[in-house]
């Protein structure tokens, strides 16, 4: 830790060497309607064309030699922000953008054009909800994940899937992440429909190659979806009733312009319209439902304070009261995560976030009073991380930040009983492990025509006790008889098995034009965690299993060039 630390701090002096400028122009970048935060927006200056983009939480900064220079803010679906500047000290500036709403005339944006040509990321997408939801979808359902599979270099999991590959990743390298934490399962109805509700999502963005050093665990893609904050100045609610499911969102301040919630529910009702249809002495339902919610409270320009969450389950049943059993099968997420952002200066931006993450699954047989079967699987994490963002200067964005996860694996517990004989199947068995890393990555501009973003990230996973290791002898299959096993027991945190990986990354940017540029990029990943599938796609009874001193993690590097 005081490695890492000492890391950061050698990262600030270093960068801060290089800026020779005076002044700083920060703040926050919002919608005048809804008083939510505007990621992406662009933010420059009239007279060079240089300038950065807000993060996703909104902020921006901007250092300048001339203190005499028109800002231009600019943001797609809204008007464009114009003033000119004569500053004697460093500014904070907020502004509000009011959405587009009308115009007479053709209107030519070139806002995402530039960002492709301009920026050193490859492979990033960012994708609008509006689209989405003008998109055709299946039963009246919009669905996020249908609509990135129509992405180039993504390809669905199976007809009417919701799984996803991307340039020849499986389903389970793709981090999947809802506010910061991450979705282990991410489908309804055994694929065909995701778990996010198109209600209550304010951003969609998937890197599909070239990921930078902030994310890690997965080696193909990063899928990042961030919840609605909530209208600040006034309360909203909006429902719709489609094919198979109902949706309600209501959103408005809890203190207006400072404090804010949003609500959103969905549910199926496929188990009502199948009763009609259903004979007397059997049953079978089906039924899903979603719950978001999300809660943010502005306490100053420098503090914010977050909290998220999402539940969600499938619920199957089938009942024969001829034959006198019936089955249940539920399997959901649940996530839960706590943001807290801190302005330092008008260069230095830290987020600290806290995440639970849970899916479980499971498999309920009975048969009258006397014999039963279940089979269930779960996991669970609990996540810390701190990431700071500084902006030294107009060509520079650097981020650094540390990561532990701890997981909480039961791959299988099954249970069975018939009249008074109970079976014993070996009981539940749950693996242990940490996850950590720490990152350090920077994009900047050597010369007019070439940049790179590079980045460094060292991570490390731990299988760790309490655990009941069994070692099988060797004479197994042969003539001699076999020896009954070793048992080695290891206490709470003992670690069993470590690993630890360097993960470089680099992307760089050649313009050759105005309107064009070369890309390229290189990244060295590694992945701890393993799903076994029993079916080509996801299935709500694939299994996650954690690397150990059997199971190696998996090791991706991609190359790119555009």
């Amino acid at each position: 830790m005081k490695n890492t630390f000492l890391l950061l701090a050698l990262l600030s002096f270093g960068l801060s060497s290089l800026a020779q400028d005076k002044y700083t122009v920060s703040g926050y970048i919002r919608d005048a309607a809804t008083g939510e935060d505007i990621i992406g927006a662009n933010v420059y200056i009239q007279e060079t064309q240089k300038g950065v983009t807000s993060n996703v939480y909104g902020f921006y900064s901007l250092t300048v030699e001339n203190p005499d220079f028109t800002l231009i803010i600019s943001s797609i679906g809204y008007t464009t922000f114009e003033k000119s500047l004569t500053l004697k000290e460093s500014l904070s500036l907020n502004v509000e953008l009011k959405p587009f709403t009308y115009q007479s005339e053709e209107v030519i944006i070139r806002g995402e054009q530039s960002k492709n040509t301009e920026g050193s990321q490859m492979g990033r997408e960012k994708i609008s909800i509006k689209k989405i939801k003008s998109l055709p979808a299946l039963l009246g359902e919009v669905d996020i994940l249908k609509t990135i599979q129509l992405l180039p270099g993504v390809q669905s999991a199976g007809e009417g899937n919701s799984g996803f590959y991307v340039r020849g990743g499986g389903p389970d390298q793709n981090l999947i992440l809802l506010d910061n934490a991450t979705v282990y399962n991410a489908s309804h109805l055994f694929g065909f429909f995701s778990v996010f509700n198109a209600d209550a999502v304010k951003n969609i963005e998937i890197i599909k190659g070239g990921m930078p050093a902030q994310y890690g665990g997965r080696v193909s893609s990063v899928l990042d979806i961030t919840l609605n904050e909530g209208n600040n100045k006034s309360f909203h609610g909006t429902g719709g009733i489609g094919l198979i499911s109902s949706r309600l969102l209501l959103e408005g301040p809890i203190v207006k312009n400072k404090a804010s919630f949003a609500i959103s529910a969905r549910r199926t009702y496929i188990d009502i319209l199948m009763k009609p249809f259903l004979k007397d002495n059997s049953g079978l339902g089906y039924y899903f439902y979603d719950l978001n919610m999300k809660i943010n409270y502005r306490v100053s320009d420098k503090d914010r304070f977050y909290m998220s969450g999402y539940f969600g389950q499938d619920v199957f049943n089938f009942a024969s009261n001829k034959s006198g059993f019936q089955v249940k099968i539920p399997w959901g997420n649940a996530t839960f995560s706590t943001r807290w952002n801190h302005l330092f200066n008008d260069k230095l931006f830290m987020n600290t976030i806290g995440t639970f993450t849970k899916y479980n699954f499971a498999f309920d047989f009975t048969q009258g009073e006397d014999n039963s079967f279940k089979l269930s699987s779960s996991i669970k994490d609990w996540g810390l991380k701190s990431q700071i963002n500084y902006f030294p200067n107009i060509r520079h964005n650097a981020k650094a930040g540390v990561e532990l996860i701890f997981h909480e694996f039961v791959p299988s517990s099954i249970t069975a009983t018939s009249g008074d004989v109970e079976f014993d199947l070996g009981g539940e068995v749950h693996i242990f492990s940490r996850e950590y890393a720490a990152f350090i990555q920077d994009d900047f501009d050597i010369t007019e025509k070439l940049r790179l973003h590079t980045g460094f990230r060292m991570t490390g996973f731990q299988h760790i006790g309490p655990y009941t290791k069994y070692i099988i002898s060797q004479n197994q299959g042969t003539l001699v008889p076999p020896a009954p096993p070793e048992i080695i027991e290891y206490d709470k945190g003992k670690v069993l098995k470590s690993y630890w990986k360097p993960e470089p990354r680099i992307n760089m940017r050649f313009k050759t034009g105005t309107n064009s540029s070369i890309k390229a990029a290189y990244t060295h990943n590694y992945q701890f965690l393993h799903l076994t599938s029993m079916s080509p796609t996801s299935m709500p009874t694939d299994i996650w299993i954690p690397s150990t001193d059997v199971v190696e993690p998996q090791f991706g590097e991609q190359y790119a060039v555009g």
